[in-house]
């Protein structure tokens, strides 16, 4: 190589590398995954309910219930890290946070046999991010419907398996999230300063909404902000102010409804202000929502009620309902400036992590 040659080559190295450092971070917080092979839990617990996979090749599987009944079709950016870091790679993001799906938490099991499941979940998911601790993070999943067992999963994951958190769902069965069986989980959670997010699930899927994707459309906000309002009115935040709470999916309805809200509680204290003497516009700002609400001026609306350090971009990924271009309704929105955009498309999920820009550089 010439002395010319040379020189280029080191100038073009020098402008790439000084690229690379001006580059905004893109961390995608709300992505689910899968092992890409699950155990047949009902020969193993003797009873029904449970999710298999069934790979129909080409890298395509069924998601099925074990009584053979069809749930979702996916593809191995669902189970496959290596086609996951594909994608992320076209779509420009440099860390992915996984969970699995929500329909395999198993609140209605046996406790003992949803432990087993979210052992499984979690230490496929431990082994993942260690195989790949640049791209990914894991949040794992815990047997809600014993909260001390939780507890005790949530410990593991956040001790043992250096998972970065957990995702819980809206509800457990019957129980709102201000139930009181779940103060042991709540106040492990508050010890740990763990991270969770909470994600819809376990809809209503049939009568009025079995039409037009409508538990999918209408029943995942609502679930949100239902979850938002128990927490709240209930005092789960105010006998746990150290919680680290994000809600999925922009927390549904809630900051459009907050005004509503917030009016139900000084209008009718009887009803609202039962178990919390502080009002739900007094917690605005001590958690955070992700950006998946697929309008630049819902999302603006969203910045503007919970405040620009606690909006954390999450894309739903790999699903349908998903946004597609991951970080569009960030990236593309007048109404944010640079700063405000930094924040959301990464420092905000690393505050909320409590991590650093340096681990993934």
């Amino acid at each position: 190589m010439s002395t010319m040659d040379a020189k280029r080559a080191a100038d073009a190295s020098s402008n790439g590398d000084a690229k690379k450092a001006k580059r905004r971070l893109k961390i995608d917080f709300h992505t689910h995954i899968l092992p890409a092979d699950i155990p047949k839990f009902k020969e193993e617990f003797g009873y029904g309910g449970f999710i298999t996979l069934k790979h129909t090749g080409e890298g395509k599987a069924d998601m099925m219930r074990d009584d053979g009944h069809f749930f979702r079709a996916i593809e191995d950016n669902c189970w496959s890290p290596e086609a996951r870091i594909k994608e992320m790679d076209k779509l420009g993001v440099d860390v992915q946070v996984l969970s699995t799906v929500p329909v395999m938490f198993s609140y209605w099991a046996k406790a003992k046999d949803a432990l087993r499941v979210s052992k499984f979940l979690n230490d496929d998911l431990a082994a993942t991010c260690a195989k790949y601790p640049k791209r990914f993070l894991g949040i794992g999943t815990v047997p809600m419907q014993d909260p001390t067992m939780a507890a005790q999963e949530l410990r593991r994951c956040m001790t043992d398996l250096n998972l970065a958190g957990i995702q819980i769902g809206s509800h457990v069965n019957d129980w709102n999230l201000d139930a009181d069986e779940l103060e042991p989980f709540w106040a492990a959670a508050e010890e740990l300063e763990a991270p969770i997010l909470v994600h819809p699930w376990d809809m209503q899927l049939d009568g009025r909404y079995k039409d037009y994707w409508a538990p999918w459309l209408v029943g995942m906000p609502a679930e949100t902000t239902l979850a938002i309002l128990t927490i709240l009115m209930g005092g789960v935040l105010d006998r746990h102010p150290k919680l680290r709470l994000c809600f999925a999916h922009g927390g549904g309805s809630f900051a459009f409804t907050l005004g509503r809200i917030e009016h139900g509680y000084n209008a009718r204290p009887d009803l609202c202000a039962v178990k919390c003497k502080k009002s739900p516009k007094s917690f605005v700002g001590k958690f955070w929502m992700d950006t998946a609400v697929h309008d630049n001026d819902a999302l603006a609306y969203l910045v503007q009620v919970v405040g620009e350090d606690k909006v954390i971009l999450g894309s739903d990924y790999p699903f349908p309902l998903g946004e597609q271009q991951v970080g569009e309704c960030v990236e593309t929105n007048t109404k944010f400036n640079e700063e405000q955009k930094t924040k959301m498309l990464a420092s905000n999920c690393l505050d909320f992590l409590k991590l650093k820009a340096e681990d993934f550089m």
